[in-house]
């Protein structure tokens, strides 16, 4: 395979793998309102907790994410086997 698809195929991998770390934040965070928050709330309480748990719940998956992510550079040589997403960056003309 070449980096192209190798680079390809993890950033869809990856999309995936957050999209899922989003998913199971929102279920968890949503299970621990109901067992915890949701019988000391009133009922208007409630209203304002779907909100705050999505918003959590995509703080949580890009804190797990980017610890996942952080760990696997660590590990993987990216140059070796990703081609860069981004162009090499032109050097800036300098104005003296």
């Amino acid at each position: 395979m070449s980096k192209e698809s190798n680079t390809l195929l993890f950033i869809l991998g990856a999309t995936l793998f957050n999209m899922l770390i989003t998913v199971i934040s929102f279920v968890l965070l949503l299970l621990l309102y109901a067992q915890l928050l949701a019988p000391l709330l009133p009922e208007t309480g409630t209203t304002w907790a779907f909100p705050i748990i999505f918003i959590g719940a995509i703080a949580l998956a890009f804190v797990v994410y980017r610890l996942i992510l952080k760990r696997l550079v660590k590990r993987i040589d990216m140059e070796k086997y990703f081609a860069p997403i981004f162009g090499a960056r032109k050097p800036s003309a300098r104005r003296d």
